[in-house]
């Protein structure tokens, strides 16, 4: 089915036994409480699934590198083998196939990801790639990160798609998210577990419905180019290394003000205005439910809701379904943030390559009167190779206000190819290198002059 979602007339209001309603209740607030609610650790604020991924790297980081590498070996030999050979094990399995049987284009990025891993793991060939600020801080900082995170997200995820809560958010908030942000009301909860929780769990539960015919591609390009705001505590790090942790809560009012501002405009322009409004092309994109006239919003998302949680396939299908969404990103994401992450950051930190393009910014950041401009400028596109580039670059910067700005600037430009650009590119969303590029122009040219008003009137 392509177009629009279409509203189905002819809901009808139905009631449910007891065992129903816990089918939802239970794994909903299990799932709320791991991937929404904020909880306070020795660390700053975080959601329980980060704060479990954080564990296990505690425990077992030392080996994650090394089980790493080897995924990726793994996901290139397969790959390998079943554009080469095709064996029967992998074409007559429809889930080994979808894995493991991709384009050109992504099993050359998926062999130079590995290349680039085992390069860094062994520190062989040319230490540009090894270096600790470019294939190094991706195998040992970032990667046992996505590592966690995505055995436990995608294990989980199953407690916030399979069980009712994103049709009961999508009701409550249904004359929201289409009006302000284009956008279906089950969005909100992809864009809350994103702003409130993590930014790779948002680009991965925002995949995940796409793939299962919940959005559009326009609405799913939207969800994961706009919300996907990094963590909170990633934000605390930024000021902190900035050393103005004195000025958070200004500083996270700022974020938010303009990341909404954002929200507002990006998709009405190109290029997300431009996405096509049809569903993804191996499901049917399902139908939005017009809401019955004569019971209240709560009523009816407590219905859809429900009526959801009836139609699991139980304990067994919920587990092979986690099984499978980790090796999704393991197998199919890994290599590919491995792959462009590197290029990124050794572009980043060996050539002047963001260092030029950042040179048109300093007669609008001079406009602006924004001291030390020059240097601000350096900053205000490096950040599309990695979100902690701008803080390392600007943290010498002496005026307050420029660091506040950069600090800013950095998290609300969403996109950094070190790990949300890599892992959208390694997704299935329709999306392309030149896309996010796009986006991360628009948003900074949005967001920049909102902070710097901001940064103003703070300082």
């Amino acid at each position: 089915m392509n177009g629009v979602p279409k509203l189905n007339e002819k809901a009808e209001f139905k009631t449910f036994h007891a065992g129903d309603i816990l089918t939802f209740l239970i794994p909903s607030l299990i799932g709320i409480f791991l991937f929404i609610l904020p909880i306070m650790t020795e660390d700053g604020m975080t959601i329980p699934v980060a704060f479990l991924a954080g564990q296990i790297n505690s425990y077992i980081g030392d080996f994650i590198p090394a089980i790493t590498v080897l995924i990726m070996v793994l996901s290139t030999a397969g790959s390998l083998a079943a554009a080469v050979m095709k064996p029967k094990f992998i074409t007559e399995s429809s889930y080994l196939n979808t894995l493991l049987n991709v384009s050109r284009f992504w099993l050359m990025a998926r062999v130079l990801g590995t290349v680039f891993a085992v390069i860094t793991f062994y520190k062989i060939g040319s230490e540009i790639i090894f270096s600790e600020n470019t294939g190094g801080l991706l195998i040992y900082d970032l990667i046992p990160i996505l590592f966690s995170t995505f055995l436990l997200a995608g294990l989980l995820l199953p407690l916030l798609l399979n069980f009712g809560l994103l049709e009961f958010f999508g009701a409550l908030f249904l004359k929201i998210m289409r009006p302000v942000f284009t956008l279906p009301g089950r969005a909100s909860l992809d864009c809350l577990a994103s702003w409130v929780g993590d930014a790779t769990i948002g680009v991965l539960l925002t995949t995940k419905q796409y793939e299962e015919g919940y959005y559009t591609k326009r609405e799913a390009v939207v969800i994961a180019t706009t919300f996907s705001v990094v963590s909170i505590t990633f934000t605390i790090v930024v000021i902190n290394y900035l050393k103005l942790e004195q000025y958070f809560l200004h500083y996270y009012g700022t974020i938010v003000v303009a990341g909404l501002a954002a929200a507002l405009i990006m998709p009405r322009i190109p290029p997300l205005s431009r996405k096509a409004d049809t569903g993804y092309e191996k499901t049917d994109l399902k139908e939005e439910t017009e809401m019955l006239p004569d019971i209240s919003i709560f009523k009816w998302g407590f219905q859809q809701a429900v009526s959801k949680a009836k139609k699991n396939d139980g304990p067994r299908a919920v587990l092979r379904e986690g099984v499978q969404n980790v090796a999704d990103m393991w197998f199919g994401v890994l290599p590919i943030v491995m792959a462009i992450g590197t290029v990124a950051l050794v572009v980043a930190e060996f050539t002047p390559f963001f260092t030029y393009l950042g040179k048109p910014f300093e007669p609008i950041l001079t406009l602006m009167q924004v001291p030390e401009a020059d240097k601000a400028a350096q900053t205000m596109v490096v950040g599309f190779a990695d979100m902690f580039l701008p803080a390392v670059i600007g943290s010498g910067i002496e005026s307050e206000m420029t660091r506040f700005i950069i600090a800013c600037v950095s998290v609300t430009q969403l996109i950094y190819m070190s790990e949300v650009g890599g892992l959208l590119l390694g997704s299935k969303l329709p999306v392309t290198i030149f896309d996010l590029i796009l986006i991360f122009l628009i948003r900074t040219l949005i967001t920049l002059p909102i902070i710097v008003v901001f940064a103003h009137m703070i300082f």
